[in-house]
């Protein structure tokens, strides 16, 4: 899918090469987490951002309950030099679209987020739950948002 932006997004049923990369060079290398690959990787749907042909933003969306019609978007990554362009958002709203048109009963989203990165999914609509946490000693909120 391509915006207006120049902007394309793609879904993957695997893990592609261009989203390691990205999840590599975003927390490993600039965040410094260790722990970035898990075994949700294998059962999420990845969408990974290109423009000019080069992947630029990353992230997953994975099932967390079936009936009850409960998601999460996590992983998402967007390499430095690209950031403040929207990229993040349509990565978000690719995957809430996907996820509209898999899920026709409506489904809760959500987003164990960076605190630091609060703010913008509330601009998305992404709403706090209260749930706070430490996750490899970084400071994490969770947030909701029904689809």
């Amino acid at each position: 899918m391509n915006n207006s932006n120049g902007i394309g997004i793609f879904g993957y049923k695997k893990l592609p090469q261009d989203a390691v990369d990205i999840r590599i060079k975003v927390f490993v290398e600039e965040q410094g987490f260790d722990e970035e690959f898990d075994s949700d990787d294998e059962r999420s749907m990845h969408f990974v951002a290109y423009t000019n042909d080069k992947a630029v933003g990353t992230c997953r969306l994975i099932r967390l309950d079936s009936e009850k019609h409960i998601y999460a978007i996590g992983r998402v990554a967007v390499l430095k030099d690209y950031r403040c362009r929207g990229i993040a958002s349509e990565l978000i709203s690719s995957a809430e679209q996907y996820l509209s048109a898999t899920d026709k009963e409506g489904a809760t989203v959500l987003i164990h987020s960076q605190l630091t990165a609060i703010g913008f999914y509330e601009k998305l609509g992404y709403k706090l739950t209260g749930e706070c946490d430490v996750e490899q000693g970084c400071p994490h909120a969770m947030l909701k948002k029904d689809i």
